[in-house]
């Protein structure tokens, strides 16, 4: 099993939808940036056990086929917010076969797949099926913050949204989720999930699938630095107002489309999986001097980036800062050559306001040894992202710099795969965790409103 392009879910979905002409709908949401259709891939409610069971019953019950009509609720789950991390549209198809399987969690409600939230860019990041690190990051892209689809609230006003947006915040508006999932993944380390509300009783589930599937649950992801833990792996975003630590990023999470669905009560799971494993992150053992390290991984860091930085700005003499001008960005004729300088710029210009946090007076004085382990794993991959992105622009040209980024980039990858001990992931197993957690998030869920008397 590989990792599925976006026009190879096009397909597949089509597929389905023929084959299940009654309980399936493939419709476009939108249009990104260069014109490639936005699918949303819909499964139907079925009849509640409350209903009558008449035919003409179940169908008012279900409203049309793709739509919130009649559904009681609705789920959401989008795939394909960031385009190096690919597993989830293999999990939305496998999370729609599942449920025309055994359609338990369709009783009276419909679930709806955005297939990929972001077709550009994932059709510049080409690694269907990779091998190693090097082999992922020979064709890595990941977009700057402002024109990923969920990020881009949080960095750009109302009237500069880009339509990856639009269409998924107008899903949102359509469909009135009371669960939104977010599939996500990270090159190499554990599982979590983030919560924009707490979903009672779901670390027990997702902790039982890690571990059957051999995946480290990631105890102190950087990503979630200091918000609430209610189980192993498990975190909530602060709400406003809260004194928590945030995650070292440019982006205030509340205002992502993770909180949209919030306009009409609804909840976002962001289910996290990794493609290479490593224990190292799911490690709680106390951290002998979380400050001492975060100090070391500070100065590599920025002693990383500067050699980056360097040969950016051999590029920099040639394409003249004026990528994304004329026919030919800056000089470069390769088309790919300006979304991968602008990702490069703002991946470069995000790393000092970083390490300030490592160094700054807010540094954790206690921390687990998974905490520093997942520090570690995140400022290797922001300065190895931005040179294997440049990399890609200087290799295409020709650039007297290439051989030299090129070396850079495989020591690197050689080294980040050995310090963590990186064990792959099959993608298969990947889709299954993904596929277990979001139906555990969604009947957790409904348990916990049945309780509270909502359901």
């Amino acid at each position: 099993m590989c990792y599925p392009t976006p026009q190879e879910l096009g397909l597949a979905a089509r597929a389905l939808a023929d084959e299940h002409p009654g309980e399936v709908r493939l419709r476009q949401a939108g249009t990104s940036r260069a014109g490639r259709p936005i699918l949303v891939l819909s499964v139907a409610a079925t009849a509640t056990a409350t209903a009558t069971t008449t035919a003409t019953a179940t169908a008012a019950t279900a409203g049309p086929v793709g739509t919130a009509g009649g559904d009681a609720r609705s789920v959401l789950v989008v795939a394909g917010a960031h385009a190096n991390e690919p597993v989830g549209g293999a999990t939305a198809l496998s999370l729609a076969r599942r449920l025309l399987r055994d359609p338990a969690p369709r009783a009276g409600c419909g679930w709806h797949f955005l297939l990929c939230a972001d077709p550009d860019g994932a059709d510049l990041h080409r690694t269907p099926r990779p091998y190693s690190l090097l082999d992922y990051h020979r064709h890595f892209f990941r977009p700057p913050g402002p024109e990923q689809p969920e990020w881009a609230p949080s960095l750009l006003p109302a009237d500069r949204l880009p339509p990856e947006t639009l269409a998924l915040t107008a899903l949102i508006d359509e469909l009135r989720p009371v669960l939104q999932v977010s599939l996500h993944a990270t090159d190499l380390g554990g599982t979590w999930v983030q919560l924009t509300r707490d979903v009672p009783g779901l670390a027990e589930p997702f902790a039982k699938s890690a571990a059957e599937l051999r995946i480290p649950v990631e105890n102190g992801a950087s990503d979630a630095a200091g918000w609430p833990s209610p189980g192993p792996g498990i975190f909530v975003i602060p709400q406003p107002g809260s004194e928590a630590a945030g995650a070292f990023h440019p982006e205030d999470t509340r205002l992502s489309t993770w909180y949209h669905a919030h306009r009409y009560a609804g909840t976002t799971a962001i289910v996290e999986v990794p493609m290479w494993a490593s224990d190292l992150v799911d490690d709680p053992a106390p951290h002998p001097d979380p400050r001492g390290a975060l100090r070391m991984l500070a100065a590599r860091l920025t002693a990383d980036a500067a050699l980056v930085g360097a040969a950016r700005e051999r590029a920099r003499s040639r394409d003249g800062d004026r990528y994304g001008d004329g026919p030919h960005p800056g000089g470069f004729e390769d088309p790919a050559a300006a979304p991968l300088l602008r990702a490069v710029d703002w991946t470069l210009a995000l790393i000092p306001r970083i390490t300030v946090e490592w160094t700054g007076a807010g540094a954790p004085a206690e921390a687990t040894a998974a905490y520093i382990a997942s520090i570690d794993a995140f400022g290797r991959r922001l300065s190895l992202r931005a040179a294997a992105m440049l990399l890609r622009v200087l290799r295409a040209e020709g650039h007297p710099a290439a051989p030299g980024l090129d070396r850079l980039v495989t020591g690197w990858c050689e080294e980040f795969a050995a310090r963590f001990g990186a064990r792959w992931i099959p993608v298969a197993t990947q889709v299954e965790h993904q596929s277990r957690t979001v139906l555990a998030a969604y009947d957790r869920l409904v348990a916990a409103d049945r309780a509270t008397g909502r359901a």
